[in-house]
């Protein structure tokens, strides 16, 4: 890769991988992992309010799916920064020829790689590794009052999680989250 910045659709042409260029020697490399203008010129999001970090310390731990419905609505940028998440989204937009499709690709201290998950889907991811650490941007602050969330298992999105359920450790809470049909519509997609 000679440009800093590769950015690739992924099956649901609205989420997006990112990747940036790395500069390696035998200590290690280097690599910018956001830069406002560079994000601009490509056609990205680029007016991120909050970072968040995460670790989860055994592997199959799953954390979603969530979402923030408007007016707080939230468009994120998920990375790994150690060890190797499978992260997921879902559309959620009501018209949206990808409504309740879902989409998973594997993110990485090692590959690099960073998913753009806009507004309008719900999010989550399973560590594939112990002690793996994910951090994403987003470009909403957390608000209490606009959370909501998915169902891991909806047998209607029919997510193919990497590690058997029997595996997995999963918050009651999440556990408890509605199915895609229970919920009320909070989006709508538009065609641009």
């Amino acid at each position: 890769m000679t440009a800093l910045l590769q950015v690739t659709p992924t099956e649901i042409p609205d989420v997006l991988l990112v990747k940036t260029r790395r500069f390696g020697d035998d200590r290690g490399f280097l690599t910018e992992a956001f830069h406002r203008e560079r994000w601009r010129d490509a056609g990205l999001p680029c007016d991120f309010c909050q970072d968040n970090q995460a670790l989860s310390t055994r592997r199959g731990t799953l954390r979603g799916l969530h979402f923030q419905r408007p007016p707080a609505a939230q468009t994120k940028v998920v990375r790994a920064t150690r060890g190797a998440i499978w992260d997921v989204a879902v559309d959620m937009r009501v018209g949206s020829p990808w409504y309740g499709f879902w989409v998973g690709h594997e993110l990485s201290a090692a590959n690099g790689l960073q998913m753009l998950i806009p507004a309008g889907f719900a999010h989550g991811y399973v560590t594939l590794e112990p002690d793996s650490e994910a951090s994403y941007k987003m470009d909403a602050p957390y608000a209490p009052n606009c959370e909501g969330g998915l169902r891991w298992d909806d047998p209607a999105v029919g997510i193919a999680w990497p590690i058997p359920a029997d595996e997995l450790i999963i918050l009651d809470r999440d556990r408890a989250l509605p199915p895609l049909a229970e919920l009320p519509p909070a989006f709508r997609w538009s065609p641009r």
